[in-house]
């Protein structure tokens, strides 16, 4: 199997994860983002908003997720882990990733309105790689189901 569809694979298989944390935050009345991280291969922290649970705006998905993995491995940088989150990071989460120097990240549906690319373009680590799309059409609608029925 070749390189790049063997880490399309994975990169759904993880998404899909992330996706049930999205859908954690949903039934719990919070915006539904979830987060993955791995560490070589293997899932060390899943996380989803808490903004409203904890009244606190920086409880997004990816922050809680990177306290958890930076907890599981014992220090703040993640320089082996891949962060999985199924809308692209606000510039907030990108800059707190790039803090972390996690080199790889991976989201599902873009955001326009207040994702990183708008506003921070360049505040990853240098050599982080971002790979956007990933079940795409899911992580949107998710999105979209939640803001419809708060309308």
């Amino acid at each position: 199997m070749e390189k790049t569809e063997q880490q399309q694979r994975e990169d759904e298989q993880m998404m899909r994860r992330a996706l049930d944390e999205a859908r954690t935050a949903m039934a719990k009345d919070e915006i539904p983002i979830g987060a993955v991280i791995t560490c070589k291969g293997r899932i060390i922290a899943r996380a989803y908003n808490l903004t409203e649970t904890l009244c606190d705006v920086t409880a997004h998905a990816e922050m809680q997720a990177i306290t958890m993995a930076a907890s599981a491995l014992g220090g703040k940088y993640l320089t082996d882990c891949t962060l999985y989150v199924t809308v692209e990071p606000c510039p907030m989460c990108a800059g707190a990733i790039g803090w972390a120097q996690i080199p790889r990240v991976v989201y599902g549906a873009p955001d326009p309105k207040r994702g990183y690319r708008e506003y921070a373009p360049r505040v990853l680590h240098p050599k982080a790689t971002v790979t956007g799309g990933i079940l795409e059409d899911e992580c949107r609608e998710l999105m979209q189901e939640f803001f419809r029925k708060k309308r």
